[in-house]
């Protein structure tokens, strides 16, 4: 690989430029720079690698960085666009990629975390990906170890900051009682508390239900997890509505308990008396109806 890519600035075809890392981009921040460029123009060029085809010896290009541009471009229909032309192997393409979409990375991506993989796969060490990205050796261990094991909906609530990479692997690790395991010990170290800790419950939840993610299961087990799920909710539901009744009905019985209690004491002329003396005689309206309507009104 080399260390400093010699470069230089030229107008090339929008045609001979191939996105070998294509992503997903928000459509209206696209047409904010499709609108942009149509008004201002390009402020900064686009950055590619140039191929030379062997057959033709036509060059063409693959693109490190600027889809966005180059796309808006395709769409304003210019036939080219103003690159700087490196010298890079198709991985420097691609750990120059990484690092710039580092630095303006969405939470709710998963381009970056698929990059890590890419970068695995083409043969780098964890520590040397870890080194070119600038994330921890640990957070890329478990970043990897998460990717094999399919478990997009743990890799999504890492990447927005939900739960650490540490807690989501050890989760992706253990059966249904290890992770009420994993949960009690993260909340114990302080590393899940509050809302965090709600949001580990309510997604552990949601991987039970509905699995690791998109693309972890076939037509027939998805069919079968619906029915499993529907009968879940609905015993879910059925064992909170019986508990909100059983606290509904406490809380009647000592409401009433309250109600008869103040309305015996202010049938007491002794009371009512003792009240007077320490200018008490004024209750809440509140509760002065209420007793009123309890079987005959106040003495």
């Amino acid at each position: 690989m080399s260390d400093a890519p010699q470069e230089h600035t030229e107008l090339i075809s929008v045609d001979t430029i191939t996105v070998v890392n294509p992503r997903i981009r928000n459509q209206k921040v696209f047409d904010e720079i499709v609108a942009n460029i149509a008004e201002l123009g390009l402020k900064r060029p686009i950055t590619v690698a140039a191929r030379k085809n062997e057959a033709s010896s036509d060059l063409t290009y693959e693109l490190v960085c600027g889809q966005g541009r180059l796309e808006a471009f395709k769409v304003l229909k210019q036939e080219k666009i103003p690159a700087v032309v490196i010298t890079a192997s198709s991985e420097d393409c691609l750990v120059m990629s990484l690092v710039e979409n580092l630095a303006r990375r969405q939470h709710h991506s998963l381009d970056l975390l698929r990059d890590i993989k890419r970068l695995k796969e083409s043969g780098y060490t964890e520590h040397e990906i870890a080194a070119k990205t600038q994330l921890s050796a640990k957070y890329v261990h478990g970043v990897i170890r998460l990717l094999e094991s399919h478990e997009h909906r743990l890799l999504r609530a890492v990447e927005s900051g939900k739960i650490p990479v540490s807690v989501a692997v050890d989760i992706a690790d253990a059966d249904d009682v290890g992770v009420q395991a994993v949960l009690r010990q993260a909340y114990e170290s302080k590393v899940l508390r509050g809302g965090r800790l709600m949001a580990a419950k309510r997604l552990v939840e949601a991987r039970r239900n509905f699995g690791k993610g998109r693309g972890t299961s076939d037509k027939r087990t998805r069919k079968n997890l619906s029915v499993e799920t529907l009968l879940r909710t609905y015993q879910n539901d059925v064992e909170k509505k019986k508990i909100l009744l059983r606290k509904a009905g406490a809380t009647r019985s000592e409401m009433l308990f309250l109600t008869h209690s103040l309305k015996t004491l202010f049938s007491d002329e002794n009371f009512v008396t003792l009240l007077r003396a320490e200018g008490l005689s004024n209750i809440p309206k509140t509760i002065a109806d209420r007793l009123t309507r309890i079987d005959g009104a106040i003495t």
